[in-house]
């Protein structure tokens, strides 16, 4: 995938703004608090639904305005074909939203997300690795969705049932409406954790290889799924039924891929909670770069790369290992950073812009 023009309104700092990113390397650079990340929020918002910093109401659009507009086009290749140029619109206001994808209006979000593929490290990608169980299911999640086309209607039908039951549960229904909604479960669980078994299996070995080569000081030897219940000695079925009794009086059903987790396993470290914050990082970073790559395989062509902020969460040695691995492929990459990180200094095939006052400015 290729980017061609952004186009931002009303997003923090930023009244309008256009970028005309080009294939290799797009840095942006400026002072802090200039509005670099939010270029990258623009892209992570059209990818995710939401920007990594949080969701669109929690002050990503600009001050005193009602929405904000997001606007890309890029070039996507397709098997035996030329490349297909595509566009996307969103425009959100924090409560409600309106997309536009190719022309047609979108009705639900998860298909506007679907279009564009963006794997981002920023500030925050330790939490992958040190935080809750829940961004490390978007996580194997997110893969599914682009790599298999049906991923997205299991999981919905998944999220369905949960829904219902997790509401019988607090309003004490019936023995035979639990059974039914244990039935969808089990029927959609059990196939869904198999995807993600599969898939991290898959990503394990990429992993892997990429620690080893990025920062052989970690040591990773494993990547271990617990898929929320007990699934080597009952069936989600049977889980289901067993906890029933102790899900009725907490109100919510405490079994099931919902409770899923994943953990990365350490020649040295005793477990995550023993990682250094910089640690964590190199690890998220080794399992972001992975799950790119694996969808550069699976579809054929590469997803975008963002990278936050580059120089200050890496030192330069980590720095000059990750660009000289990404320079080595055809990934369109955009990086903030206040000054020109080390690993590109004198390089001139790379594409330089300037954010400052609200504004962002190709440099020759």
């Amino acid at each position: 995938m290729q980017i061609c023009r952004l186009t931002l309104h009303q997003l923090r700092r930023f009244d309008a703004v256009e970028l005309l990113p080009q294939a290799g390397v797009n840095l942006l650079t400026g002072d802090n608090g200039a509005g670099k990340t939010t270029v990258l929020e623009a892209l992570h918002v059209m990818a995710y639904g939401r920007s990594f910093r949080g969701r669109v109401r929690d002050g990503l659009i600009r001050q005193g305005q009602e929405a904000l507009e997001i606007f890309v086009e890029w070039d996507q290749k397709r098997e035996g074909l030329d490349d297909q140029r595509r566009r996307a619109g969103l425009r959100h206001s924090g409560q409600a939203w309106n997309g536009r994808l190719d022309g047609e209006d979108v009705t639900q979000l998860g298909n506007l997300c679907a279009a564009l593929a963006v794997v981002t490290f920023e500030p925050g990608s330790h939490a992958l690795v040190s935080g809750g169980g829940e961004p490390r299911r978007r996580f194997l999640d997110w893969g599914l969705f682009h790599v298999e086309p049906d991923f997205l209607g299991l999981w919905r039908r998944y999220s369905r049932a949960l829904k219902q039951r997790n509401a019988l549960l607090k309003q004490g229904g019936p023995p035979r409406m639990l059974d039914t909604w244990d039935h969808e479960l089990a029927e959609s669980g059990e196939p869904l954790t198999r995807r993600r078994m599969a898939y991290l299996e898959r990503l394990q070995e990429r992993t892997i290889t990429l620690a080893a080569e990025l920062a052989p000081q970690l040591g990773i030897h494993s990547m271990v799924l617990s898929p929320g219940w007990r699934r080597h000695d009952v069936s989600l079925a049977d889980a289901l039924l067993l906890a029933r009794e102790r899900d009725r009086q907490a109100g919510y059903t405490s079994v099931g891929p919902h409770r899923a987790d994943w953990s990365v396993g350490f020649d040295a470290i005793p477990g995550r909670e023993a990682l250094s914050r910089g640690q964590a990082k190199l690890t998220a970073l080794a399992c972001l770069l992975a799950q790119a790559e694996d969808y550069a395989m699976q579809r054929q062509q590469w997803p975008v790369i963002a990278l936050d902020d580059l120089s200050s969460e890496l030192d330069r040695t980590h720095q000059a290992r990750v660009l000289e691995r990404l320079l080595a492929g055809p990934a369109q990459i955009f990086i903030t950073a206040t000054e020109t990180p080390a690993a590109l200094a004198g390089r001139t095939d790379i594409n330089r812009f300037h954010v400052e006052h609200a504004q962002v400015v190709a440099v020759p």
